[in-house]
């Protein structure tokens, strides 16, 4: 196919010419060692495969108006113990359309049996499904002698009826 334009790829300065080549050649460098480079496995990166916790919590109904409790409870993994010193709480409260009052502000949990319990007062202030969130703020202790604290969030609902 003859043409009056020469077949060259133009580019609109020295930059974009060096960053095209610093992109190719690291493209070329990426696929070269792609075989040898074992991948790091979670462990050695710091990244735990499994959650020393789980959170269980059910969504709450109650009459518009009127008060409710939300019952959460974290369990911890065996290996795993609560740190009983440090003040295990829930806290920032927010309802996604403002459908719920929350009570308090921060919410403690008891330690029962390497078990976090928290009773979070909520009243809904309009009828339907309102999604809620918050923030624990927990600690446990590992392996025996280190302590770690953690943030995890809360996700649940509050169902208002007329």
């Amino acid at each position: 196919m003859p043409s009056d334009q020469p077949s060259i790829i133009r580019l609109p300065g020295r930059r974009a010419a060096r960053a095209a080549l610093l992109v190719i050649w690291a493209a070329l460098a990426a696929s070269a060692t792609a075989g040898f480079c074992a991948p790091a496995r979670a462990e050695e990166v710091g990244y735990k495969l499994t959650e020393p916790y789980s959170v269980e919590v059910s969504d709450v109904t109650a009459r518009v108006g009127e008060r409710a409790v939300m019952r959460i409870t974290l369990h911890l993994r065996d290996g795993f113990r609560v740190l009983e010193a440090y003040t295990n709480r829930v806290s920032r409260f927010s309802s996604l359309d403002g459908g719920v009052a929350f009570a308090d502000k921060i919410v403690n949990g008891t330690a029962d049996n390497n078990t976090l319990v928290f009773a979070v007062p909520v009243t809904p202030t309009a009828p339907g499904r309102h999604p809620i969130n918050g923030v624990f703020r927990v600690g446990y202790i590992e392996g025996g002698d280190q302590m770690v604290m953690v943030s995890v969030p809360l996700v649940a609902a509050v169902i208002g009826q007329e």
